[in-house]
């Protein structure tokens, strides 16, 4: 679907595109909408760079020994060492992205949000990329000050840096610096997506997210846990979505500046009861062990503006019905 958009698809022809976190839930997608850009005759090159090679060969069978696709087994903390020529796109896309790997592993996504993002501008400034696309998020935010009701990219509430939790969001806000002193110094072209909290087929089954756990309840036919009163208000995306998004701010986004990508906003206990509603269960409440709580996110209320990257022409094709619907759907084969 999403390699039928409009996109000034002539960009990435005959170029090569290096991604970093290529087995994660939005990194595959992007994957599988370039191969399918490939076949229709793109001609574009991916470097995947991933940690899990079997993992990789299992999730790209289908164009593994395609000369289009090369993986490349990488640890992003470490300088990426391989001479590729000249690289286009990078799209650093590499990150812990739920709870338990907050918790459990917080030092690694402090620095794969900061020394892996140094590696790869590095290499983006040795190799002449032409684009540098830093995929941060909407926790950059913080806590809503209570003053806006949305939150728009120039916008900037509260983190309490002296917490453990604080070291996904604090590095990420980090990141964009590096990205922004990367082009000031040395020239380097950049953008930053600022993504909402994606959900999707291509999740990975030991994401932890409460909405990734909803799903997952709801694709074994089991009543769906919600682990709080379920008045967090956030903004969501369908994975698809999200990779347009990202599509969007890679090829038409300008120099230096960041988009939000989002499509629904909803309750956390409103997106437990579409998921219930989905699978014919229903939603119980049960109380977070420790770990868990601690990897939890504190903002109550975290809604994107997503007007900025709507005038690039953006637009979502997935409400969450729907999104969820399908995500079930192809769980569920």
């Amino acid at each position: 679907m999403v390699a039928k958009l409009s996109f000034p698809w002539e960009k990435l022809a005959d170029k090569t595109v290096l991604i970093s976190g290529a087995t994660g839930m939005i990194g595959t997608c992007l994957i599988d909408v370039l191969m399918q850009k490939n076949a229709d005759g793109l001609n574009c090159k991916i470097y995947a760079l991933g940690r899990n090679a079997e993992k990789a060969k299992s999730r790209f069978a289908y164009c593994y020994d395609s000369k289009y696709f090369e993986f490349i087994p990488y640890d992003i903390n470490i300088p990426l060492e391989c001479d590729l020529g000249r690289v286009d796109y990078i799209l650093h896309l590499a990150s812990n992205t739920h709870p338990v790997a907050y918790s459990n592993d917080p030092i690694e996504t402090i620095t794969t949000n900061i020394i892996g993002t140094n590696n790869l501008l590095q290499y983006a400034v040795e190799h002449k990329t032409e684009r540098f696309l830093f995929a941060s998020s909407v926790e950059i935010y913080g806590e809503n000050r209570g003053d806006v009701e949305k939150f728009n990219e120039s916008y900037l509430g509260y983190i309490d840096c002296n917490t453990l939790r604080a070291g996904y969001p604090e590095s990420k806000r980090c990141g964009e610096a590096l990205c922004q002193a990367y082009k000031q110094q040395y020239g380097l072209d950049v953008v930053i997506p600022r993504i909402s909290r994606v959900y999707g087929p291509t999740m990975l089954m030991s994401d932890t997210k409460a909405s990734s756990q909803f799903i997952l309840k709801a694709v074994a036919g089991e009543d769906v846990v919600l682990k709080s009163a379920g008045n967090q208000f956030y903004s969501y995306t369908y994975v698809a979505d999200a990779v347009s998004g990202l599509l969007t701010v890679l090829l038409k986004g300008e120099n230096g500046e960041a988009y939000n990508i989002a499509s629904d906003d909803i309750t956390l206990k409103d997106f437990a009861k579409l998921c219930a509603q989905a699978s014919g269960t229903k939603v119980v409440f049960d109380i977070p062990n420790v770990n868990e709580a601690s990897g939890y996110s504190t903002a109550t209320k975290a809604i994107l503006d997503r007007g900025k990257l709507q005038s690039l022409g953006w637009r979502d094709a997935f409400d969450l019905k729907r999104g969820i619907e399908r995500t079930l759907t192809l769980l569920m084969k």
